[in-house]
């Protein structure tokens, strides 16, 4: 089994923007078991973006005390063979947000996707922020059309399955998030788990919990049951639940 750490969405201090997600981070940290992780960024959902990648060395590294590495798929052409190095060499892997619709393509040229699955079975934290978050699951709600056609609308797309709900982020922040998760489940024949920002939902093997990095985030459990919708918020515990109720309407 493994590790995952999926966040809604929040800063985490590139410049003209706060830090908002520092506990979530922390907690990153601490299941990977070690003082001084080493943590490889992967920037592919912003087109590897050099000040995302400065951000993130010094939010993780000068700040947290994680030794940062960058895996660059877009600006560089890695082989397989350094790509799977460069993930099994890390105890963590954090996934920043962007196009998430290219992000996954990418990687499944390159082999990315199994590579990461192995990872998940050896124990390496898998974790990230709103594209960071999408992909671990079988379906997620995106905004990539947007980065062509910023009047484009959501849409439904594949990820890594490690788990099978949708994955909706920015569910609190982004206004059209609500009702087009809504209309979407409809036709979608699994739950959903939203999840708003400075919220993560934290799965360690075949167990879950809410974590936060303020007061007043949250996550949800939606879908629908006999043509009812249902939005249920996620009870926040210090105590890790099976994660099986929480997949199954």
């Amino acid at each position: 089994m493994g590790k995952i750490i999926a966040i809604g969405g929040g800063e985490i201090g590139r410049p003209g923007y706060p830090v908002e997600t520092t506990l979530i981070d922390k907690e990153i940290i601490r299941i990977s078991g070690i003082r001084e992780p080493r943590l490889l960024f992967l920037p592919t959902a912003a087109d590897d973006s050099e000040s995302y990648v400065e951000t993130v060395h010094k939010h993780f590294g000068e700040n947290l005390g994680c030794v940062v590495e960058t895996l660059y798929l877009i600006k560089e052409k890695p082989g397989n063979k350094e790509i799977q190095n460069k993930v099994f060499n890390s105890n963590i892997v954090y996934i920043g947000g962007g196009n998430t619709l290219k992000m996954l393509r990418v990687w499944r040229i390159v082999g990315l996707d199994k590579i990461l699955l192995d990872a998940y079975r050896k124990d390496i934290v898998l974790s990230g922020v709103s594209a960071g978050a999408i992909c671990w699951f079988r379906y997620g709600s995106s905004d990539s059309r947007r980065f062509a056609n910023p009047n484009a609308g959501l849409i439904k797309i594949k990820g890594l399955n490690l788990f099978n709900v949708l994955c909706c982020p920015h569910y609190d922040v982004e206004a059209d998030r609500k009702l087009h998760l809504k209309e979407l489940m409809e036709k979608t024949p699994v739950v959903a788990l939203a999840i708003d920002n400075c919220c993560a939902i934290e799965i360690i093997n075949d167990s879950y919990r809410i974590i936060t990095s303020k007061d007043g985030p949250n996550a949800y459990k939606v879908y629908w049951r006999k043509g009812i919708f249902y939005e249920e918020i996620i009870e926040k515990k210090e105590a890790f639940s099976p994660v099986a109720p929480l997949l199954s309407r």
